[in-house]
């Protein structure tokens, strides 16, 4: 009886630390089971937590993305703006280019005018008469040839045309001239002719002959001289010409007009 309660007992031992030592196993698969479910938890809320800073992320990049876009266009706008201010400026230049140039261009056509005008008033103050004798009374010729006369009782010579030395009134310009010459001759068997005479071309003619006593003639004409084109007046052959302190042969010219 005590052998089989011994036995017994033991059987009761051996189950009853069995028993403990599968509730020691369940409690720890238990436990992991409950820290399974907590890693578990733990991992969906760090997946979720990724998942939120992703998304956080993807919405950063779209407002980076969209501050890049915003950046951009401003630059493009004032990219447009600052060349159309550089159009404007271009556009300013040229305009003040053009109405510069257009002001030089004025400016210089009324300087030239100007000068046109004053080389015009220059030339055209040319006039000039004289008489034949300087002084005192006399009588020239006759000679065995045509003579230049020099007429050197100079009354006037504006702008310098006439020479009193040779007799000649050279043209300054191209223009209209008007020339006129008087003559006195004592009578007697020379005649008085004088011919008016423009590069060596006789032009007109003032003569005359009286027996006795004084003898007068005069004639005139207008030329169109070309600059440096030379009039004078010559003493025809074997006649002669008179002058006295009274200047009755005289010879003068004047410029009427440019051209």
């Amino acid at each position: 009886m005590k052998l089989r309660w011994s036995i017994c007992r033991r059987s009761i031992m051996v189950s009853m630390n069995l028993l403990l030592h599968l509730y020691s196993v369940l409690t720890g698969l238990l436990s992991l089971s409950e820290q399974s479910a907590k890693y578990e938890v733990r991992i969906e809320e760090l997946q979720t937590r990724m998942e939120q800073m992703q998304t956080h992320d993807q919405e950063q990049a779209a407002k980076l993305k969209e501050l890049e876009n915003q950046v951009d266009t401003k630059q493009q706008e004032q990219a447009a703006k600052l060349k159309e201010l550089k159009n404007q400026v271009d556009t300013q230049q040229q305009a003040q280019a053009s109405e510069l140039k257009s002001l030089k261009t004025r400016t210089n056509v009324t300087e030239n005018q100007v000068e046109s005008l004053r080389r015009d008033r220059a030339v055209g103050q040319v006039a000039f008469s004289a008489s034949l004798l300087e002084s005192g009374h006399g009588t020239l010729g006759p000679f065995n040839t045509h003579t230049t006369l020099v007429f050197k009782h100079v009354v006037s010579n504006i702008g310098k045309a006439y020479s009193p030395h040779t007799g000649f009134f050279t043209a300054p310009v191209r223009g209209a001239y008007h020339f006129e010459f008087y003559i006195v001759a004592f009578g007697g068997s020379h005649a008085s002719g004088v011919v008016l005479v423009k590069n060596g071309e006789h032009i007109f003619i003032a003569g005359e002959r009286q027996s006795n006593g004084y003898g007068t003639a005069a004639n005139g004409v207008t030329l169109l001289l070309e600059a440096g084109d030379v009039v004078f007046l010559r003493l025809y052959e074997n006649d002669i010409i008179h002058d006295n302190p009274n200047h009755h042969s005289s010879f003068s010219g004047h410029l009427l007009f440019p051209m």
